[in-house]
């Protein structure tokens, strides 16, 4: 990661006017403000939380404080955490609020030098703002579709944020178990129960679960949103498909497993990754790269995928695959990266699973093994100790493990605690050119358990001209389903699908076998206000369809949210359509929805007219 020390100042001077202004300034000014020489700047935390992070706590412990401390200097003086911060400002690049993972990560591994109380106050208050989606995933325990684009990503990240939250009130448990006074004993108690609290939200991931495909999916009004392509690259998704995010859950990956069914099925999961056919469709995004199947190295999604065969008892394909990368995406050449650097991520990435070893999951302080390419490596740690990574046999050829010692003792886990390194252990590998499949017995685990019930999943027409039929399924088999038609809270038995002739509110909850409920889904279908019938002579982008070929007469009104489902988009193209009215029909106005989102390159219409037929030959233009 590229991070300079920055020291500033501000000069406050009065303007000709008489108001006040500021520049920026050096010197002796009568009112400066000046950072302190261990403050930092460019954080580009969606990417460097994942390894870039994880690798400064082995070898730079002192600026790993630094940060942190910057993290909190930032957040009491301009009101939140950063999220890519770049010279004094916040960009709101990418999405998450990743700076808890690494100030997480630094409390599981005992990191001191920054204030535990302040920072976790701190990501606590990131986790309960209301932008970018929070306010639609605390309520509904999800982001969808209609609440803000990116929504599957969001999601997912979120979960894990929140993972990392309730580690730091464990961490903080710990520290407390001394303090026997009330006070202390309530302290106690409130940590616990916001440890639950972050853990139950940590689990949200599975609300966008869908059980029939085995993929993390769009949902929309409920439901899961169709058509559906893993491999199709849309704005659900933060650069990058289903593919590559249907593995994004670093904290829970034993459930993730279980989701799809054990681990042998996880494992199959994971070979389709990487040996699928399937190109990429949709959106054409420039940062999927380095693809080895819906492998996409050149970006930061999946960089931990490899390494999560250890969970499935098949450390060899993490050997196999981390290998393969490491030969054939990371050269010595000018473009000897096969994606961006992002401040780092890449490299870290290279260095730790050189040395042999990746963590899975910051804020859990254990390294997920891999393979080691050096016959033999040393780190110098700053407390005084150090590492020495031993690959015996180690090649291109020979990729595989055969065997581990730890300290001069067998070691059959494919996992390590952070402490073993900070002792300044040694660990003598040998390397084998075949796949060994006997040389571990315990396996690596990682799961957050608990109680969780996943909404369920409501289908039916958004949008119909007479009736339709609603059909509701669970997310787990073992649910029962509760749901009402009228507005109340759910408490009738769902059993079989049932029709529904006027626009209506479908609200649901999923109960499981223990009296766990969900969180509440709410889906809305309309009856078409309308029975007309629309001609388009324009195509749409497929990105933007606007859920059907009648979107601009369904009745739906598109809400600031570009991604969102409703609004039908043209690109570089004359849009045309021809409105059939079924009958003579008194007109009193005509108008038109649109939509700006310069950010995104979307504008409002050069012009626009409308014009009026009887008989669809002749047209008048009636407003402009």
């Amino acid at each position: 990661m590229s991070v300079a020390s920055t020291r500033t100042s501000v000069r406050k001077s009065k303007s000709s006017t008489g108001s006040e202004s500021f520049a920026g300034g050096t010197g002796d000014a009568d009112k400066s403000v000046r950072a302190p020489s261990d403050h930092y700047t460019v954080f580009s935390l969606w990417d460097t939380f994942r390894a870039a992070h994880p690798l400064y706590t082995i070898i730079d412990q002192k600026r790993t404080v630094d940060y942190i401390n910057t993290f909190i200097r930032i957040y009491e003086q301009g009101g939140r955490l950063p999220v890519w911060e770049l010279w004094g400002e916040e960009t709101d690049t990418m999405i998450g609020y990743h700076s808890v993972s690494v100030i997480a990560d630094a409390m599981a591994k005992g990191i001191k030098g920054f204030d535990y109380e302040k920072a976790y106050a701190a990501a606590k208050h990131s986790a309960n703002l209301d932008h970018h989606g929070l306010a639609a995933y605390k309520k509904r325990g999800y982001i969808s579709g209609e609440d803000e684009n990116e929504s599957v990503s969001k999601t997912l990240e979120y979960a894990y944020n929140d993972y990392c939250i309730a580690t730091m009130a464990q961490v903080l448990v710990r520290e407390n178990l001394k303090d026997t006074s009330k006070a202390g004993r309530e302290r106690h108690d409130r940590l616990e129960k916001e440890a639950g609290e972050y853990f139950s939200r940590s689990l949200y991931y599975r609300n966008l679960f869908d059980p029939e495909t085995k993929f993390f999916r769009p949902k929309r009004n409920g439901g899961f949103l169709e058509p559906f392509q893993p491999n199709e690259v849309t704005f659900h998704f933060t650069e990058g498909n289903s593919w590559q995010y249907s593995f994004f859950v670093p904290h829970d990956v034993a459930a993730l497993a279980e989701l799809h069914g054990g681990k042998i099925e996880f494992a199959k999961k994971l070979d389709q990754l990487f040996t699928t056919e399937q190109k990429l469709v949709g959106r054409e995004q420039p940062d999927i790269t380095g693809l080895i199947g819906q492998y996409a190295h050149g970006n930061e999604p999946s960089h931990h995928i490899a390494y999560l065969y250890n969970y499935a008892n098949q450390p060899w394909k993490t050997q196999k695959y981390v290998r393969k990368i490491m030969d054939e995406f990371y050269k010595n050449s000018p473009d000897g990266l096969i994606g961006n650097e992002d401040a780092g991520q890449m490299s870290a990435w290279y260095v730790l699973s050189a040395l042999g070893f990746y963590q899975v999951n910051p804020s859990r302080a254990v390294n997920d093994i891999g393979t080691p390419i050096f016959p033999q490596a040393k780190i110098h740690l700053e407390n005084g100790k150090t590492v020495t990574i031993n690959a015996a046999n180690a090649s291109r050829v020979n990729r595989y493990v055969a065997s581990l010692k730890l300290n001069g003792q067998p070691h059959k886990r494919t996992q390590f605690k952070h402490s073993d390194l900070m002792a300044g252990g040694t660990f003598d590998f040998v390397m084998s050119a075949t796949e060994e499949k006997n040389w571990f017995t315990d396996f690596s685990h990682s799961e957050v358990g608990g109680a969780f019930v996943a909404v369920p999943i409501v289908i039916g027409d958004r949008t119909f001209r007479t009736e339709t039929s609603i059909s509701i399924k669970p997310a787990a088999t073992a649910s029962t389903i509760l749901y009402s038609t009228d507005g109340t809270e759910p408490v009738n038995k769902y059993s079989a699908p049932f029709p529904i002739k006027e626009t209506t509110t479908v609200k649901a909850a999923s109960v499981d076998e223990k009296g766990w409920r969900s969180k509440l889904v709410e889906a809305v279908f309309a009856k078409r206000p309308n029975d007309w019938t629309v001609k388009l002579v324009s195509t749409y982008n497929s990105q933007y369809p606007g859920g059907s070929d009648d979107a601009i007469i369904d009745g739906l009104r598109g809400n600031t949210n570009f991604a969102a489902g409703e609004w039908q988009g043209f690109q570089g193209k004359t849009f045309e359509a021809v409105i059939d009215l079924q009958r003579e029909t008194g007109i009193t106005n005509v108008g038109g929805s649109f939509l700006q989102s310069a950010r995104s390159w979307i504008w409002m219409p050069v012009n626009f007219k409308f014009e009026i037929s009887n008989n669809g030959s002749d047209w008048a233009e009636i407003a402009d």
